[in-house]
This record gives structure tokens, sequence and C-alpha cells, in this order.
């Protein structure tokens, strides 16, 4: 009897021992090690992509904003600003108070088929809006010039990058309304075009935040 409450006890002193060791290595050391070294070497990654502006943080290179007017009585979605370059759709995910920068509350797509008559209205209306918002007295937009992105949100609904096709669409609009000129912002646009990563991963793309932060400081 003895002998055998002595092993329990053994066995169970081995087990906080193993259960005390593995919660400071995997629960403290650990952490604090991936932590520090992942402040040491990618301290930019590590902190969210942030960028950041006069010194004060205006967004993620890695989460997309909207460049939206202040919300109007009866409106139940805001109008875009057009001085800005505008992001992809963000459609379906509900709202929140918090982020005003952004509408969605969650990350993920819409969830409709190809076939969805909503997704498909959607589209629609979205196409109509673009050729409307960018079309200026001077430049007509054509519906079949319109790019799949800038009627469609990506999959997470928080892509922060555009195509280069959908950045040029928007040129001759944002080029009116900051009083610019069309070489200008074409110039601006080429000079956040980012290429095809190792030249072969992915699609050229455009990241709207910094595009649009450089677009404020060349209209002053």
């Amino acid at each position: 009897m003895n002998t055998s409450a002595g092993t329990t006890a053994r066995l169970l002193w081995a087990g906080l021992r193993a259960l005390l060791v593995l919660t400071v290595l995997c629960g403290v050391i650990y952490p604090l090690a991936v932590t520090g070294v992942a402040q040491g070497l990618f301290s930019h990654q590590a902190n969210g992509s942030e960028v950041r502006q006069a010194g004060k943080v205006v967004g993620s290179s890695l989460i997309g904003q909207r460049y939206d007017l202040p919300l109007k009585k009866g409106q139940e979605t805001p109008s875009p600003d057009l001085k800005w370059f505008q992001p992809r759709p963000s459609n379906g995910l509900g709202s929140n108070s918090v982020n005003t920068r952004y509408t969605l509350i969650l990350s993920g797509a819409t969830n409709r088929a190809g076939d969805n008559e909503e997704l498909i209205q959607w589209v629609k209306d979205a196409k109509a809006a673009v050729v409307k918002d960018n079309s200026t007295p001077d430049y007509q937009v054509a519906a079949s010039a319109v790019p799949p992105d800038a009627v469609t949100s990506s999959g997470s609904g928080l892509d922060p990058d555009i195509s280069p096709a959908y950045a040029q669409l928007q040129v001759h609009r944002v080029a009116e309304r900051n009083n610019l000129s069309v070489q200008r912002v074409e110039k601006l646009v080429e000079d956040h075009t980012d290429e095809r990563v190792l030249g072969f991963v992915g699609e050229p793309r455009v990241n709207v935040l910094a595009l649009n932060l450089a677009l404020k400081e060349l209209a002053g």
C-alpha cells in the first residue's frame, strides 16, 4: 500500500515538474524568443506593417481602406470621395463604429455563387458606378474597359491593392478633382506599381494607401 502511494506521489511530482518546465519553456521562453527575433529582424512586419505619415499611423499596407464622404442623412452607404483613388468594393460582411476608415467587421468573402442574382446585380451596379464616376468631360470610360477588381471584392474583403488597369482608369478623374495634369497622375501610378514577386509570382499591383498618401503630397 505504501509502495503504491509512494509510486503515485512520484508520478504526480514528475508530471507536475514536466508541466512547470513545459509551461515556462513553451509559455514564456519560446514566445519571448520568437517576439525578440521578430522585433529584431522583422520589426515592421511584426508590428502590423504600419504606414506612417507625419509621425502618425495612418493605416497598414496589408489592409484596405475606404475613401468615402461623410454619410448624409437618409443614406445607407456613403458616397466615395472621388478626389482619391478608390479601392476594390467591400461588400457583405457587416459594419462597425470603431474602424470608420473601413466598414468591414470581419474578413471573408461574400459567399455568393457566380450565378447568384444579388452578386450579378452588385457587379452591374458597380460597373455602372465606375463608368459614371471616372468619366470626365475630356475622358469617357468604356464599360468594356472596367477591370474585374473594380467591381468585385476580394476573398478577404480587405485587399489593400488594385490592379494597374483599375488605377489607370481612375487617373483622369483624380487629376481633374485635384487640379493636376493627367501626366503627373499617370507618373504617380507608374511609380507606385509593384511588379510580380520574383518576376513570376502573383500579378502587378498598386497599393491604394501608398498611392493616396503620395497623391496628398503631390496635390499639397
